[in-house]
């Protein structure tokens, strides 16, 4: 049996599936149970985060058997033919391979025709904002002036792109970055559907890569279940994402606390040898500053290690932090800058040694030394 992405095949099929969005579904929702329906919709967001998916769960709603509603059965045959993308009246266009002016007149020609086995012609035209001048001035008149059964559903990641004309015409909803947290918990409910062993500190590492999309999220995860031959392992899905090794971490502001500066440069040396990522060491360890500094003031909530973030919550001054994390960001950026990305790792974790925040100086600067006198000048 062909094997299914788990985006595709966990792709929510009603409005109560769906993880996130809450703002759109609720307004969606009301819009159908009362009958106040738009002709036109855009849906705008980052990649992965359920534009497409909001648009074909509207799409059921709109042509259902059983009626228009914000529960549609999933059963008929417009549901599963939306479902399957073979129903003849939900018509999806890729907007960057048809972006000319043709392919726009074209369904715009076909869109004064009655429906032919639905309530409504709903065509979802994805990423929209790659379609030519052209193509959204033939668009516009239609969009002001629309057959009383067709509804356009606009999806676009560059909503900056595309002409106030068409935006003024439309009722635009912003779908959010989903919050690491929903993506872990969603994955975990998938993995415990499809029998998966999973660590949730590996869940919680796939969430934060996936940088708020769920659609990423869920393919990093496929790759993780094949990496960890059927489990989802943290330490897999470290060395997946390449990721740095936390106890890297611990041992720098160890030796932060210890000022110890032999201790740091023998880090960066041991992470050249273990070829780590330095990049990706500042970004982690500017996470961990952060975590630490939720922990002082209690804001902590769940986390993978919290007698590590306390001990050293209770070890670092807080405005010693703030300074910590003011270095390694600056360093993060500057790190391009250096001849070698080991040479500005390091030069990072001894400037983090060398100002202490405390007092507002730096830790070992060198006494200047006095003046030579200047010898007087020979009489003649």
């Amino acid at each position: 049996m062909t094997h299914l992405a788990l985006a595709r095949k966990w792709r929510p099929r009603d409005f109560d599936s769906l993880v996130g969005q809450e703002h759109v579904v609720r307004a969606l929702s009301h819009a159908l149970e009362t009958g106040r329906l738009h002709h036109a919709y855009l849906f705008t967001g980052t990649r992965g985060v359920g534009k497409t998916t909001i648009a074909r769960i509207l799409a059921k709603a709109l042509n259902c058997e059983r009626g228009v509603q914000a529960r549609p059965c999933g059963a008929c045959e417009a549901c599963t033919g939306i479902d399957a993308g073979r129903f003849v009246d939900c018509i999806e266009l890729d907007a960057a391979s048809n972006r000319g002016v043709d392919e726009m007149t074209q369904l715009l020609e076909n869109a004064v025709y009655a429906p032919t086995a639905g309530r409504y012609k709903v065509y979802v035209i994805d990423e929209v904002h790659m379609l030519s001048t052209h193509a959204f001035n033939a668009m516009l008149k239609t969009l002001e002036e629309p057959p009383p059964h067709v509804v356009f559903v606009l999806a676009t990641t560059d909503p900056q792109r595309v002409p106030v004309t068409v935006l003024s015409r439309c009722l635009q909803f912003n779908l959010k970055n989903m919050p690491a947290p929903a993506i872990a918990g969603h994955m975990a409910r998938i993995l415990g559907a499809e029998g998966v062993e999973h660590d949730a500190g590996a869940l919680d590492r796939i969430g934060r890569a996936a940088a708020g999309s769920m659609r990423d999220a869920l393919s990093l995860l496929d790759q993780a279940i094949a990496f960890g031959a059927g489990s989802v392992r943290e330490t897999e899905v470290r060395e997946m994402l390449g990721l740095v090794d936390a106890g890297w971490l611990v041992r720098i502001l160890d030796a932060l606390v210890e000022g110890d500066g032999r201790m740091l440069v023998d880090i960066a040396d041991s992470m050249l040898t273990a070829n780590a990522p330095f990049e990706r060491a500042l970004s982690d360890l500017a996470q961990l500053l952060q975590r630490i500094a939720l922990a002082q003031v209690g804001a902590l909530g769940d986390a993978d290690d919290p007698e590590t973030l306390q001990r050293f919550a209770q070890s670092i001054a807080a405005e010693d932090l703030q300074v910590y994390y003011q270095i390694v960001t600056h360093g993060a950026r500057e790190l391009p800058l250096a001849p070698d990305a080991h040479t500005g790792f390091t030069m990072v974790l001894l400037r983090l040694l060398a100002f202490r925040p405390s007092t507002g100086t730096e830790s070992s600067r060198p006494e200047a030394a006095p003046p030579r006198a200047r010898p007087a000048p020979s009489k003649a």
